[in-house]
């Protein structure tokens, strides 16, 4: 199936600035939609990010753990062939720390977690910036989910998700997100993710 990348440009262009207003704010066929607006560069196929945090946090404060944030999903907006999701991190420890460059992101079933298909391709759309996080502060980063659905069944072996695997960038244990994507479990790219970038994305 072919999509119009105009369209789906304008769309993130819409949900961006959504955000923007809220809180500010793996390879696949050849026949797979392009992240809207960048050039996507390759992944691992699973969902643990590299550690690759900036040298310039070396005096500052230190790079956010899992433990000290709370990850959720924020504002969803569909488009024709998949929906684009934002995720949340919000400082909930008394210290400042920072997150730099793009969470792991991958679709999974159970529990027992088993991920599904490929892990996010990273977007360059939004450039790598280091966010610094006081105390309640919040940084959200883009997620894409192209609907399974819209590929052959030969070629994808769809199967509903239950729940998205989150890695906070540069960290190695995830948080698991309630969702009920259809992913491949054949090797097509579905999901590509942005960087973080400082505010909030959540409707409330």
């Amino acid at each position: 199936m072919t999509f119009r990348a105009g369209r789906l440009a304008l769309t993130a262009a819409a949900l961006i600035s959504a955000a923007a207003v809220a809180g500010c704010g793996s390879s696949g066929s050849s026949s797979q939609p392009a992240a809207p607006g960048s050039t996507a560069t390759a992944s691992p196929t699973t969902g643990t990010p590299a550690v690759t945090s900036p040298s310039a946090t070396a005096t500052g404060p230190m790079a956010c753990p899992t433990s000290s944030l709370q990850v959720k999903q924020g504002v969803a907006q569909g488009y024709a062939g998949g929906v684009y999701v934002v995720i949340d991190f919000t400082n909930t420890s008394g210290s400042a720390c920072t997150l730099y460059g793009y969470p792991g992101v991958s679709l999974v079933s159970g529990p027992p977690y088993m991920q599904i298909g490929l892990a996010a391709k990273r977007s360059t759309s939004t450039p790598k910036k280091l966010v610094t996080l006081t105390p309640g502060a919040t940084a959200n980063a883009l997620l894409q989910i192209v609907d399974a659905l819209n590929y052959p069944s030969a070629s994808c072996g769809p199967t509903k998700a239950t729940a998205l695997k989150v890695y906070p960038p540069n960290q190695t244990v995830p948080v698991y997100l309630p969702n009920t994507s259809n992913g491949c479990t054949k090797p097509v790219q579905i999901l590509y993710i942005g960087a973080v970038r400082p505010g909030s994305g959540s409707s409330s």
